[in-house]
């Protein structure tokens, strides 16, 4: 009996200290979130936050707002800028030529070689930019290289190797439209007439200016025009040193390169032209190589000058001009889209040079 009071005891102290700890801990909790309502989240316009908002926010790291341009969303891809890449050429285009149009002028509008513009030509230019005029009707091929028109007999080989190229570049050129089955198979047929794009390929430059003519044999030049003089002649002798020939001093067409081994010096219809040594004249009149009107001096010192596209010749075959002395006026004569003096300096042992290293303008 004693025993089992004692037990009645022990769980009714039990009982009170349990809800004596409860008690105690409802009331630090209280204490507590009134503490975090005061001093961590401060009361709004519309009023405290939530004890459970307090508690979160006071464990949670303080975040900035950074205002940026995507705030209303990210823009759509179309709206920015972009550049769409233009698809290289793999076909033929026309040119129209244009009064002051040359070789090289036409070839920058492409982004080409001046010598691509006259090896795609050759049925017009026959390789020679003197015979370039206006209102022609030119092909600008899209590479650098040769248009070639097949014809029968021809093999894939043999036009590769004659252009110096692999026969891979023409085979491959998608613009030939070639099948390479057909080419596996060994069955290869192009028709004859069918022009192709040679990419990469070359041909030997001609040179086609005044020939070498001396005095001990001016009709060395009997082919290149009815100006050609036929007889030896005796005269005057250069000094070596040179003058500019004409009144301008600046250009006006071709410089000097390989595909024009000389210079369009820029003038007037009828402005003077000047022996730029003393010589003998060995051609005066007109040339068939699309110079127009010509003259030719020998300088009997191995050297000799030409003179082209003139609008009047002063002189007279084989008469002797000392230099500086007219000889005759700027023109346009022959194959020419404007008025102008081609000027050339020919030595016996460099051959063509160019004038700009042996004379200046004044």
């Amino acid at each position: 009996m004693l025993r089992s009071r004692k037990f009645i005891v022990i769980i009714f102290i039990t009982i009170l200290s349990l809800i004596g700890f409860s008690f105690i801990f409802f009331r630090l909790s209280k204490n507590r979130v009134a503490a975090l309502e005061s001093d961590a989240i401060p009361a709004t316009e519309a009023g405290s936050v939530s004890a459970t908002d307090a508690i979160t926010s006071a464990y949670l790291p303080k975040l900035e707002f950074v205002h940026t341009k995507y705030e209303q969303g990210i823009p759509r891809y179309a709206l920015l800028n972009t550049i769409i890449p233009n698809r290289p050429r793999v076909g033929i285009t026309t040119y129209k030529v244009k009064p002051g149009d040359n070789l090289f002028v036409i070839a920058d509008k492409y982004g080409i070689k001046p010598e691509t513009v006259l090896w795609g030509n050759y049925d017009v230019l026959k390789d020679n930019p003197q015979l370039l005029k206006p209102d022609q009707e030119l092909v600008i091929l899209p590479t650098d290289g040769v248009y070639y028109e097949w014809k029968t007999g021809d093999t894939l080989v043999g036009v590769a190797s004659t252009f110096k190229v692999e026969p891979d570049a023409i085979l491959n050129w998608p613009g030939n439209r070639l099948d390479l089955v057909d080419v596996a198979q060994g069955n290869l047929d192009i028709p004859d007439g069918t022009w192709l794009i040679v990419p990469g390929g070359r041909r030997e430059l001609k040179d086609w200016g005044p020939p070498a003519i001396t005095r001990s044999n001016p009709a060395a030049a009997a082919y290149y025009g009815s100006g050609y003089c036929g007889k030896v002649y005796e005269g005057a002798i250069g000094t070596g040193t040179f003058v500019w020939p004409t009144v301008a001093n600046f250009l006006s067409g071709y410089d000097y390169s390989s595909i024009h081994p000389g210079i369009d010096i820029a003038g007037s219809v009828g402005n003077a032209v000047f022996a730029t040594d003393s010589g003998v004249v060995v051609f005066a009149g007109w040339s068939e190589y699309g110079y127009g009107y010509m003259i030719v001096l020998d300088h009997g010192n191995g050297w000799q000058s030409a003179y082209g596209h003139l609008s009047a010749v002063g002189v007279t075959c084989g008469q002797s001009v000392g230099q500086g002395t007219v000889i005759g006026a700027v023109g346009s004569t022959g194959n020419s889209s404007g008025a102008h003096l081609h000027f050339e300096l020919r030595s016996e042992i460099y051959g063509k040079v160019n004038p700009w290293d042996f004379v200046s303008p004044p």
